[in-house]
């Protein structure tokens, strides 16, 4: 059984780690595969301009070089850690209301694909790419105001474009996508490092970058579970040099390699 979170933010947008942070991170902590996924925000709309102006997007110009990164990192990571690392996105598309809003992970990227025009042609962009997609936080949330609907919304429409629904993200757990039998993930919405024990998925595949990503287009063998804090909420937030507490749910933490 494999621990996995495929929704892990880095400073390419709005994250407050580094992509080699993060590998360390959650590779001292004993996952198994993460995905980085920096948002793609449209560039068609006000808010998404000013996400651009504020330089929080992935953009056509640098995906090449944030691509990169990611591939270097999932080397080491898989030499340092035995830890999978997957290149992806978050399409983000804000409005002002939470029905117009709709964020979609997109896994296995490759090349870059933009948020811009209709959902619908968003995530048509993302599946002729090979991505997986997934249908990020689709209902009510703690932050109200990063509610997203639009896709949990148009559910039956858009079902064809959707390859997994986020029934868990973060602290937050949605029964609506259980009891619509949708296929479904856990992730974290990793921002910040207290956002490290959160809710996960849990997979039964081999441990490969392919094998993980066909499990995920499949949508079988796949749970979800939320590691325990090891920091109450009254407590600390561990210092960045402190020894990070393994995941006690899931045997197989690993040490960094040694020169």
């Amino acid at each position: 059984m494999l621990l996995a979170d495929f929704h892990v933010h880095s400073t390419w947008s709005d994250g407050r780690l580094s992509i080699p942070e993060i590998v360390d991170l959650f590779g001292r902590s004993g996952h198994d595969a993460i995905a980085i996924t920096d948002h793609v925000v449209d560039t068609d709309s006000l808010l998404g301009k000013i996400a651009h102006g504020c330089r929080l997007s992935i953009t056509r110009d640098n995906f090449q070089a944030y691509r990169a990164e990611i591939e270097s990192e999932a080397r080491r990571a898989w030499d340092a850690y035995r830890m999978v690392v997957l290149a992806g996105c978050e399409l983000t598309r804000n409005a002002l209301t939470g029905k117009r809003s709709a964020h979609a992970l997109a896994l296995g990227l490759d090349s870059f694909v933009p948020a811009d025009g209709p959902v619908e042609e968003m995530l048509t962009r993302a599946r002729e790419a090979g991505a997986v997609t997934v249908a990020c936080h689709p209902n009510e949330q703690s932050d109200w105001f990063a509610n997203t609907f639009y896709l949990w919304n148009r559910r039956r429409e858009i079902s064809s474009l959707i390859d997994l629904w986020e029934l868990a993200c973060r602290w937050d757990l949605f029964p609506q996508v259980s009891r619509a039998r949708l296929p479904y993930v856990g992730n974290s919405d990793f921002h910040d490092r207290p956002h490290l024990y959160a809710w996960k998925t849990l997979m039964s595949c081999d441990k490969r970058p392919d094998a993980i990503l066909a499990s995920l287009r499949a949508g079988v063998g796949l749970g979800v579970t939320r590691l325990p804090d090891p920091f109450p909420a009254a407590a600390r937030i561990p210092d960045e040099t402190e020894p990070l507490r393994p995941c006690t749910v899931i045997p197989g933490f690993i040490e960094p390699a040694t020169a």
